[in-house]
């Protein structure tokens, strides 16, 4: 079968995708600028062509416990809300990671703290990328820049969630969950009948019992059961950092920015350049992983980098990590659910030029 064109917004995108690729459930409750995805999955009723359920939970805690449970069977299940209903799932995210689940986890970002603005922003990326609940773990965090990108990461989460039992979150904001584009739609995939080997659904005669949970009381098993995690994650961050290069070849100068910010940014490095300044753009697809390495490697060619967020400065912190004190690094962010314009990333760049 062929790809499918259509013209959608992109909550409706990953509404479209998850059905698609085969999810066994998605469990949630709304919130603006995501509520789309809930109630395009409720209107598709995917559940008499595919056999998927969709479930509005009582509350977002509610609804990742959903999510948790269905997990722990093996299946193919999903979430998605916006910023403080992500914050109500963080006790639900971090049982997940304790017990080695996979699922996905979609967080169509507004501006904060508190309730804040409907409008988007990129102020969530310390408690995706560093892990907004308790205890050492990682999400895998996926950050869309378009709407195609919005379908095509939910097959590639729910690969990656499976690849590594881990929960992976795709990290939009909402005015990539808002804005309509083309989308290539991939064909409708059977729901998988495989059951693992570690899920919860029932003890045949030819193996022990399983059992998921996050709770351990002895220090020394606890202990190592954190090593084994702690490996896990570098080997996703050996073999799954993924990003984008925009003019970084002869660069003298770079932007790093990602979603939205990355969208600004493209033009920004236009605009630079039809005036003579050889700017570049990196672009991380994976927060975590971080691209670190390629990072550390385009500072040992650029003169200074800028990091470019809906934020007060939340990724900067990472590019300073990789590129440990070889050039100046500096943020520019606008909050507060305002999006940057390219001019004001460009006059921004040409002050640290010339006040560097």
């Amino acid at each position: 079968m062929e790809r499918e064109l259509r013209l959608m917004k992109g909550n409706e995108a990953v509404a479209e995708a998850a059905i698609r690729a085969g999810a066994d459930g998605y469990f949630g409750y709304p919130i603006t600028p995501q509520s789309e995805i809930l109630e395009y999955l409720m209107g598709a009723n995917p559940m008499e062509t595919t056999g998927m359920v969709v479930l509005q939970a009582e509350s977002e805690v509610a609804a990742i416990n959903m999510v948790y449970g269905g997990a722990g069977c093996g299946k193919k299940v999903m979430t998605s809300s916006s910023s403080p209903g992500i914050s109500l799932k963080q006790e639900g995210i971090t049982y997940i990671a304790g017990s080695e689940l996979p699922c996905l986890i979609v967080n169509v970002v507004r501006g904060g703290p508190g309730l804040g603005t409907i409008q988007p922003a990129q102020s969530d990326y310390f408690q995706a990328v560093k892990g907004g609940g308790h205890g050492d773990y990682h999400l895998i965090v996926l950050a869309p820049a378009s709407v195609q990108e919005m379908a095509d990461f939910v097959d590639l989460g729910f690969e990656l969630a499976f690849k590594y039992r881990n929960p992976v979150m795709m990290l939009s904001d909402g005015a990539i969950g808002q804005m309509m584009e083309k989308v290539w739609l991939s064909p409708q995939k059977e729901r998988s009948k495989t059951v693992p080997e570690w899920a919860t659904t029932g003890k045949p005669p030819t193996r022990e019992r399983n059992i998921i949970t996050s709770l351990e009381l002895n220090p020394d098993n606890q202990e190592k059961f954190n090593q084994k995690l702690v490996e896990k994650y570098n080997r996703i961050r050996e073999n799954e950092v993924r990003f984008e290069e925009f003019q970084c070849s002869d660069a003298d100068y770079l932007l790093v920015a990602y979603g939205t910010s990355a969208r600004i940014c493209q033009k920004s490095v236009q605009l630079a350049r039809g005036e003579g300044l050889k700017v570049g753009l990196l672009r991380p697809i994976t927060l975590f992983p971080f691209p670190s390495k390629r990072l550390s490697e385009l500072a040992e060619k650029v003169s200074l980098m800028i990091s470019v967020e809906m934020s007060a400065g939340q990724m900067v912190e990472d590019v300073l990590l990789s590129v440990n004190g070889k050039v100046p690094v500096y943020h520019y962010g606008r909050m507060g659910g305002i999006v940057p314009t390219p001019d004001e990333v460009v006059a921004f760049l040409k002050s640290k030029i010339i006040g560097g």
